[in-house]
């Protein structure tokens, strides 16, 4: 986590450019997309697999089935609740969200997962974070310590899970 502390103290005047504030990582995951997307699409699991370490809980119920859905999340840091509002959803295969405080509008930071077969069994898992559209500046320290290695440790965690409940 030596990153992430190394992010969170940099200067925000050294953010990089906009076409740069989309984060990304794959893997292939040695199971079916739909046990790995009700990980995901489950917030009350979410936090078992968050390789930010950012999120603490979330209440039970509230497994996302559409667009225009929003859950509830509560973050580790001060027990800030955020509610996500579900922007992209494919029953197994796509799933996008963008965080707001309780109450507020989204801030323009989207995440994104996206499931794919794989060509030799299993599933292409995608983990994306963009923050081009950004404009809470009190955000910027924690997107720039969301990187590819916070992201694929998400995917590892999740795949860790994934792999012993079969």
């Amino acid at each position: 986590m030596a990153v992430l502390a190394e992010a969170l103290s940099a200067p925000t005047s050294e953010l990089p450019p906009v076409e740069q504030r989309i984060v990304s990582a794959e893997r292939t995951v040695p199971a079916p997309a739909a046990a790995i997307f009700e990980l995901i699409a489950d917030p009350a699991r979410q936090p078992d697999w968050d390789g930010n370490d950012n999120l603490a809980e979330a209440a039970p119920g509230q497994r996302v089935t559409a667009v225009g859905d929003v859950f509830t999340m509560v973050l580790t840091k001060d027990g800030a609740v955020r509610e996500n509002h579900v922007v992209e959803f494919e029953e197994g295969r796509l799933l996008a969200w963008l965080p707001a405080p309780v109450g507020d509008e989204p801030r323009g930071h989207r995440w994104r997962w996206e499931l794919e077969p794989a060509p030799d069994g299993g599933t292409v898992v995608r983990h994306t974070y963009d923050w081009t559209r950004l404009t809470d500046e009190t955000r910027f320290r924690r997107a720039l310590a969301t990187t590819e290695a916070t992201l694929r440790a998400s995917m590892d965690r999740l795949a860790a899970l994934v792999e012993s409940a079969r």
